[in-house]
Formats: C-alpha cells, sequence, structure tokens
C-alpha cells in the first residue's frame, strides 16, 4: 500500500480546485482520490462506488457533502477525469462546491450540503494533501496528471476538452492555470521520484509506501483483471495491485478475465503465478459464454493449456499438448484474431509449445490452438483441481508481475507495454492504442 503527501502552510481556506485523471480499483472499501487532513478533521474525494465529496469537521459533515448518485466508477475499465471545485466566496450557495466528471458538472445528487459563504476550511490552510488515502488507511486507485490549485476556482474545461474527431473528452497536458502558493502539479512521469512537482512551485510531495508507475494512462488505456465478473458469489477471487493480480482459495473458480474482449487484432499478455498449486489455466474465453461456478474443463468456451499440460479446446480436454508448468515462471498468450480461424500461441519462459508435451519451439515454429470464429475473446486465468491457494500475476504491459517489475524487457515493435519476453512481430498489448491500431 501507499500514498503521497505534502503539508500546507498558509493556503487559502476558501478556494482550490483539484483535478485528477482516475481509473477506479475496487468498490468494496472506500477508494481514496485525495484528502486534505488536519487532525481528525478531512476533506475527502473518494469513491465506493458513487462519488463523495465530503468536509467532516468536528464529528459532522454540515459544512459541505455532496454524494453523486452517478454509479459510473463500477466501471473498472475506464479511466475517469474528476473536478472538485471549493469556492466559498461565491455568492451562490450551490457554486461554493462543484465537481465535475469527464467535463460535465454533477448535479444529482443523494446528499447535497453546501458550505456557509466566506467559510474557512481548516483542513485547506494547514492539513496535509494527500493521494490515493482516505481516512487514516491507503487506498489503492490509478492517479494521472494531478493538479491542486491553491487558491484559485477553476471548471473542468480548464483541465480537459471534448476531442473534435471522436467527441470524447480527453486531458489537457499542459492547461493554462495558477497553481498558488501550495498548489501542485504531478506528472508521475519519474518512477523514482513520483512526487515531483511540475507546477514550477517545486513542492515535492513525498512518498509513503512503494508506489508503483503504471504505463496505464488516460490516453492509452491498459486491460486489467475484471472484478465485476463474478460467477460464484461465494467463492469469488481477490483483486488486488490495481486488478492485476486474481487470487481465489478455492479450486475450480477463475483467478481473472481481462477487462477487453476483441474480435479482431493481435494481442499478447503474461502471466506468472506466485501460489505453489499445481492446477492453473491459461487462455482465453468465449466472451458470450455462460461462466458458471465450477472447473474451467467444463466451461465450453475456453481454450488454453493448464499446468500439467493439457490442452482445453471449447471445454474439451487434451493431455500433452505442452510441457508442465512450474509457479514462479512466466506464461505468454498471444491471440490472432486476424487468422481464419483464430489462434492462440501459448509460451513457457519464451519457449512456445509444440503440440506433443513440452515447449521448445520458437514462435514462428509454435503449434497453436484453434479458437472458433466469429467470437469475442477475452484473456482467461483461472484453476482446475479440487483444493489449494491460486493466484495470477498478470503484466497486460504495466511492466510487473503484482508488485515486482519484470527483470528485463522483451522487445516489442508496437510501443505499446513493457513484457517480460519479446513480443511476436505484429502483436500489440491489449490497450486502447493497441486496440485502434
Amino acid at each position: 500500500m501507499a500514498y503521497i503527501y505534502r503539508s500546507n502552510s498558509s493556503a487559502s481556506g476558501t478556494t482550490a480546485t483539484i483535478s485528477a485523471w482516475v481509473k477506479s480499483v475496487d468498490t468494496s472499501v472506500d477508494a481514496g482520490i485525495f484528502q486534505f487532513k488536519s487532525s481528525s478533521n478531512t476533506i475527502s474525494f473518494y469513491t465506493n462506488p458513487v462519488l463523495k465529496f465530503r468536509v467532516y469537521t468536528s464529528g459532522s459533515y454540515s459544512t459541505g457533502d455532496l454524494v453523486s448518485n452517478d454509479k459510473s466508477f463500477r466501471d473498472f475499465s475506464a479511466w475517469w477525469h474528476l473536478v472538485a471545485t471549493i469556492d466559498t466566496t461565491n455568492a451562490t450557495s450551490g457554486d461554493r462546491l462543484r465537481v465535475y466528471i469527464n467535463g460535465e458538472r454533477q448535479t444529482n445528487f443523494s446528499t447535497e450540503t453546501y458550505p456557509s459563504q466566506n467559510q474557512s476550511y481548516a483542513q485547506l490552510v494547514s492539513g496535509n494533501f494527500e493521494l490515493g488515502k482516505y481516512g487514516s488507511t491507503d487506498r489503492p486507485t490509478y492517479l494521472a496528471h494531478v493538479h491542486y490549485c491553491d487558491g484559485y476556482a477553476y471548471n473542468a474545461d480548464s483541465f480537459g476538452s471534448t476531442d473534435a474527431t471522436t467527441g470524447e473528452w480527453k486531458i489537457n497536458t499542459a492547461p493554462n492555470v495558477q497553481y498558488g502558493t501550495n498548489g501542485v502539479f504531478l506528472k508521475f512521469g519519474n518512477a523514482g521520484a513520483l512526487g515531483t512537482d511540475s507546477s514550477g512551485n517545486n513542492n515535492t510531495m513525498s512518498i509513503s509506501g512503494t508506489p508503483i508507475q503504471t504505463q496505464d494512462n488516460p490516453s492509452n488505456n491498459f486491460a486489467v483483471l475484471n472484478p465485476i465478473i463474478n460467477p460464484d458469489p461465494g467463492n469469488r477471487a481477490t483483486y488486488t495491485v490495481g486488478n492485476t493480480k486474481g487470487n481465489t482459495n478455492s479450486a475450480g473458480h477463475i483467478s481473472g478475465l481481462s477487462t477487453f474482449a476483441v474480435n479482431e487484432g493481435k494481442f499478447y499478455c503474461e502471466s506468472k503465478s506466485g501460489s505453489s498449486g499445481t492446477g492453473h489455466v491459461f487462455g482465453v474465453l468465449d466472451a458470450e459464454r455462460y461462466i458458471a461456478a465450477t472447473d474451467p474443463q467444463d466451461f465450453s468456451g475456453i481454450y488454453g493449456v493448464s499446468s500439467n499440460g493439457t490442452r482445453y479446446v471449447a471445454g474439451t480436454q487434451t493431455g500433452s499438448w505442452g510441457g508442465s508448468y512450474t509457479y514462479g515462471n512466466v506464461m505468454g498468450l498471444a491471440l490472432d484474431m486476424d487468422a481464419s480461424p483464430p489462434k492462440l500461441h501459448i509460451h513457457y519462459n519464451g519457449s512456445y509449445c509444440n503440440g506433443s508435451g513440452s515447449y521448445n519451439q520458437t514462435f514462428a515454429n509454435s503449434v497453436p490452438i484453434t479458437l472458433a470464429a466469429d467470437k469475442n475473446y477475452l484473456f482467461f486465468f483461472g484453476d482446475n483441481t479440487s483444493s489449494g491457494t491460486y493466484d495470477h500475476q498478470v503484466n497486460f504491459g504495466n511492466g510487473y508481475f503484482g508488485t515486482t517489475a519484470i527483470s528485463s524487457e522483451g522487445t516489442n515493435a508496437s510501443g505499446h507495454g513493457k513484457f517480460e519476453y519479446d513480443v511476436p512481430t505484429g502483436y500489440t498489448a491489449l490497450c486502447t492504442k493497441g486496440l485502434n491500431e
């Protein structure tokens, strides 16, 4: 767990703007985007799963409380632009606290309380400005392009704009705004100094824990594991590390499915297991198939290979197709949706399946699994044994397995993502730029 923080000094208590691009990771807890904290008093901006902008002072929310009815944050595949504006000097009560999602001002609230005019918040004046934290607890989330403007009230269009071609809300990488004395602009461009301030103030923020710099960003959104797909509520997987690690403590259940499904293009990803179970399954799933709470071999839409070398073709097993897998090593999946019919190539530490019980070939000579045509496929990770604990740490291009960086970067002509092994020619990461190529 990790968060980023800095103490304010003589900041404006009445006026501030915070802009951040956010990708949600969990709705089971209060996911902290930012907060100003002074003792037990806070100004918090967080999701669970609706957006909440709450001022907690002396045991109550009477000086400011906005709870949105928008539940969009249950979409774990998307980046969102969020803006929170404080301007208690405004003569209009309803304009003293403002919230924007992807450029649109939010007006539909289940709770709506505004401060009195010229209300001064001690949390702003001398509190800690904290990112990725709610209350006293670190809360995981993806963050990009964070702006804190001390003493200035801006609307969302200062930080984003509508793309003239796509109609989508997009990032303004160099907004024309003032930051004030305590303001910061975090680009997170230096992995070794994520708290570096680009506002011109040199207000470097401190780091608690070990945050991870990811390739996933608002301009190139990467696939992650989807925590919404839950075929067995009693034995659901637990998702951590920004939904790139799925863990299940019961047999015959999924550890994760990618948030993106594809029906054309060529895509590559890698997975490593951190557990000692022997029943791991790697492959793809027909997105239209119902996923039951049962072993993967009973999923008629599964195509892939088990850690004992068993091949899965539409739920039918064929033994000795690939060699056995030992946990802690890397399995690579190369999905070719442009082939007719589609093909799935699988490697073990860089050696591809030969179709006869081992991995000893190059990609050019590998024996792929043939998939059903005219389908949408998700990358799939699961297990098929009767007991044990299983986890899959999936690298969709972020360059990490769990919290551990890849040990050496393979070649990747597409330029999208970082992988342990060479990405086959013509393949790319499962990300929005890869999808658009």
